[in-house]
């Protein structure tokens, strides 16, 4: 082992490291990168493993961040002077060679591109360039439109910007509790009673008629590894529905079932998504679906279902545990709620087939079988709730047949 490892270039990539995850949305200031240096420096490495785990102590503050690591740490320390090159040949995004290496994020993509060099070398030129503005869309029609896997990290960003935006009008439902009313058609007869005490030569009536507010909303979202890319920016759409209404209740699931609606309750999104990150301990793992509904179905299905909640399940639908238990548990939760809507990222495909068994068992109890993989998706899921048709479950049941 190297008695002074900070000799040499290892200080200087790991600055120019840092800066990549900077660019990728990771918060790694000087801070984080003296505290890499001395760390590096006090215990040193012998291999490339030592030097993963060290550099993971000290960059990474949340789970969802460890796939954006682990793909720059891949590219980064395989060469360190991957960055020298791409800065000399000017390549706009970085490709993996092997064909079998897993899809690089357009976010590392991005970090890893000298933008602002190249910018720097047209403004030296001094050379203008005309752009020909007919026949394109808007910045804000093509975010719409994009999909979140393939967002960079500024894209990211505005899309986040763009669903704090979004509503959901859903229309009230009449609840068993009366209010008084001028105009009802049910005699309240207590009120009229004490009309009568008061007024004992005439009978005033008094009416009534039922309340009314808002369904309960319930989500479920799956943060297994297969839905890694979307799962953030669902958290973020569930922390806009809970703070736009009462009686939200959101959960997550991959392996087992967690509650976070107390978490999203909080107004700073910031806060909110690190405080449920922190109590989600299966982020990014495998899917037990049949599994994490029982458990839903057992210990919250009616505390939270009731007075004809509407039930959001989020998922690609690739069960791990080969669907055991699915279809029962499907049927126990459809019967629970006065709508189920399954959103699937995998819809954005054209030719997606539900071959899968987990899928194939699950789409005859739904209402509604939408994709969920841009803004604009997500923008149309108000007009889904508040439909309240529910013949598209017999269409889907004779689909899946």
């Amino acid at each position: 082992m190297v008695n002074n490892v900070v000799q040499g270039r290892i200080a200087e990539n790991i600055l120019n490291f840092s800066r990549i995850l900077r660019s990728a949305g990771l918060s790694v200031g000087p801070p984080e990168v003296l505290d890499a240096i001395r760390s590096l420096s006090l215990v040193g490495f012998s291999e490339r493993e030592d030097l993963y785990w060290l550099l993971f102590s000290n960059f990474v503050k949340k789970s969802d961040q460890r796939k954006i690591f682990d793909q720059a740490f891949h590219i980064f320390w395989k060469n360190p002077k991957i960055i020298e090159r791409m800065m000399s040949a000017m390549l706009p995004i970085v490709r993996v060679e092997n064909n079998h290496a897993e899809q690089i994020s357009r976010r590392v993509s991005e970090a890893m591109t000298p933008v602002a060099q190249q910018f720097d070398n047209e403004n030296e030129s001094g050379s203008e360039i005309e752009f020909d503005a007919s026949f394109t869309f808007s910045n804000d029609e093509v975010l719409q439109e994009k999909d979140f896997e393939q967002m960079s990290q500024d894209e990211i960003e505005e899309a986040k910007k763009a669903i704090q935006e979004l509503k959901l009008p859903i229309s009230n439902v009449r609840t068993r509790r009366y209010r008084s009313s001028d105009r009802g058609h049910k005699i309240d007869l207590r009120r009229t009673l004490k009309g009568v005490l008061r007024e004992p030569e005439t009978m005033p009536l008094a009416f009534k008629i039922n309340r009314s507010r808002h369904p309960p909303i319930v989500i479920l979202c799956d943060i297994s590894g297969s839905m890694d890319q979307y799962s953030l920016m669902f958290l973020h759409f569930m922390h806009v529905v809970t703070n736009d209404r009462e009686r939200t209740h959101c959960f997550t699931f991959g392996t087992r079932l967690t509650n976070i609606s107390r978490h999203l309750q909080r107004k700073d999104v910031d806060q909110a998504l690190d405080n449920a990150s922190q109590s989600v301990k299966d982020w990014s793992g495998g899917t037990r679906i049949g599994y994490c509904l029982k458990q839903f179905n057992n210990q919250w299905s009616r505390r939270v279902l009731a007075q004809g909640a509407v039930c959001i399940l989020v998922t690609d639908g690739l069960d791990r545990d080969q669907s055991d238990g699915l279809e029962k548990e499907m049927d126990r939760l459809n019967k629970s709620v006065k709508r189920l809507i399954w959103l699937n990222p995998l819809l954005r495909y054209e030719g997606f087939e539900p071959k899968a068994q987990g899928i194939r068992k699950m789409l005859p109890y739904v209402d509604d079988f939408k994709s969920a993989h841009n803004i604009k998706s997500l923008s149309e899921l108000s007009n889904i709730i508040s439909s309240v048709d529910r013949e598209s479950r017999y269409r889907l049941r004779a689909a899946s047949v």
